[in-house]
């Protein structure tokens, strides 16, 4: 008997969406840029009339929005109208835990160049940046486009958001009279901190750029500033900051040799006995390893780095002349290595 069975294995259609996932990473970004979520309210609208809030075609629209239903990205009532889901409210500008930014960082326009030249990143080891731009990636930021580093700004805000609490109630700064935080962006972290313990002063060490346009709370004016140093620098260079504790979050992820640099500048400049805590995102045991993996190969891909596991980085932790003293969970993604500075 012929075989009549025309179905399509899954295997094939799964395959072909993943190949094609480009597509979904390109709306969610077109969905950000275009401020579709803001535009919407609690009920659902024509599309019609969000396409005139935004400035969009209203046929471009509907094909856009057909493919974000396909992601539960909005919604589409049975009489046409678009709503939001819990995804897309994510989008929102007033989102308490927005992911806007981050959204848009992964998906800046030098993004979609450098994955494309993942196979060579892999047979080489190095990041292919530079061959595509001719200078290193931040120097690229900084220089070349100003719009991409501050959506890497408010990205690192964002995440420092959805963290910052979590971190404040981990953290035990017991007897700690000063903290500093080192490339710490826009100081969201050391806020939460300082709003937290009355009696903490802290420092915030990042490059200038980023430390002239640090949390409001921070600055001169604000209702931490009394409480707040912000040191402009590059801590690959030096960490001109004395405290009693150290905090490195989500930035020793450059090549090891950065890494470790990094932290023997902490260690030069801190008194022994000092706490250093190192928070990343490890690549073994995270529940989230389809976000971690990604951003390990984005980092091989822009700046020559990696995403660590926690043998890995504690080595790099101990070559520094650090005294790793525990390693415990944050939340689902972060986890928190404690280490010492030991007398020289």
């Amino acid at each position: 008997m012929t075989n009549t069975d025309t179905s399509v294995p899954q295997a094939v259609l799964r395959m072909r969406e993943l190949a094609h996932s480009a597509a979904c990473a390109a709306a969610i970004r077109a969905a950000a840029r275009l401020g579709l979520a803001d535009g919407i309210g609690d009920a659902p609208i024509p599309v019609s009339e969000l396409a005139t809030t935004v400035g969009a075609d209203p046929d471009a629209l509907q094909r856009l929005l057909r493919a974000l239903y396909c992601y539960d990205i909005f919604t589409e009532t049975a009489d046409g109208l678009v709503g939001h889901t819990a995804f897309s409210r994510l989008l929102r500008e007033d989102a308490p835990r927005g992911l806007k930014y981050n959204a848009l960082w992964a998906t800046e326009p030098w993004s979609w160049e450098v994955w494309g030249l993942l196979d060579e990143a892999v047979r080489t080891g190095e990041s292919v940046f530079p061959q595509l731009h001719g200078k290193e990636f931040f120097t690229y930021l900084h220089e070349d486009a100003p719009e991409s580093s501050a959506v890497f700004d408010k990205a690192m805000t964002q995440s420092s958001r959805l963290s910052a609490q979590a971190i404040a109630e981990v953290l035990d700064l017991e007897g700690a009279g000063v903290v500093a935080d080192i490339a710490g962006g826009q100081g969201h972290v050391l806020a939460t901190l300082l709003e937290s313990r009355p009696g903490l002063r802290g420092v915030l060490l990042d490059l200038p750029d980023v430390v002239a346009d640090a949390d409001p709370r921070l600055r001169e004016g604000g209702a931490l500033a009394s409480r707040a140093t912000l040191v402009p620098g590059d801590c690959r260079r030096e960490v001109p900051a004395e405290a009693d504790v150290y905090i490195l979050k989500n930035i020793l992820e450059w090549d090891d040799e950065s890494t470790v640099r990094t932290l023997r500048n902490v260690a030069a400049t801190a008194p022994a006995g000092a706490r250093v805590i190192v928070m990343e995102n490890l690549v073994d045991g995270s529940p989230e390893m389809k976000f971690t993996t990604a951003m390990d190969l984005l980092l091989l891909l822009n700046v020559g780095g990696k995403k660590h596991t926690r043998d890995g980085l504690l080595s790099l932790i101990e070559q520094a002349g650090l005294k790793v003293e525990s390693v415990r969970p944050v939340n689902s993604y972060l986890h928190l290595v404690e280490s010492t500075v030991c007398a020289s």
